[in-house]
């Protein structure tokens, strides 16, 4: 039981932590994250299982996190509200294009990940073709191109 214990305790740290890190670092991942997340996984590792590398108490804890997971989707399609302290919201960045720089510094985003995702996106080259972006919950940032611009535009 007491693996059961460590399995959800370690489940809603990570949740926390990973939602405290910002949308931004699920998004991308640099390879300062990426040996992040070896790290994190060494040591999770080692608080899940304790002393015990049975492979009985492996399948307990992968039950475990399997069930916490299943079980706070079902919570969070019961509670709209508990779903946005948990996933977030989307976030504006930009609207009728105009940048909300306060908005890309809580996210850690920089213009340039907006440009990046305009240009990959719609084809478009500059700020001020863009009417809207928006920091989905997931990470992506999402543009609304301005009337006339899709593809490049030629207005300039």
């Amino acid at each position: 039981m007491d693996s059961v214990f460590r399995a959800v305790a370690v489940y809603l740290v990570l949740l926390v932590v990973t939602r405290l890190s910002g949308r931004r670092t699920l998004a991308e991942v640099t390879v300062f994250d990426f040996v992040l997340l070896l790290i994190i996984a060494e040591t999770t590792d080692q608080a899940l299982l304790g002393d015990d590398f049975s492979v009985t108490n492996a399948a307990i804890v992968i039950v475990t996190l399997a069930a916490v997971d299943v079980g706070l989707s079902f919570v969070k399609a019961w509670s709209p509200k508990l779903a946005m302290v948990i996933d977030g919201t989307p976030s504006v960045v930009i609207s009728g294009g105009v940048v909300d720089w306060e908005a890309l510094r809580r996210a850690r985003v920089d213009i340039e990940d907006v440009l990046a995702s305009a240009r990959e996106k719609h084809g478009l080259k500059r700020l001020d073709q863009i009417d809207c972006a928006v920091l989905e919950v997931g990470g992506a940032i999402s543009i609304i191109p301005k009337a006339g611009q899709e593809g490049g535009g030629t207005q300039g």
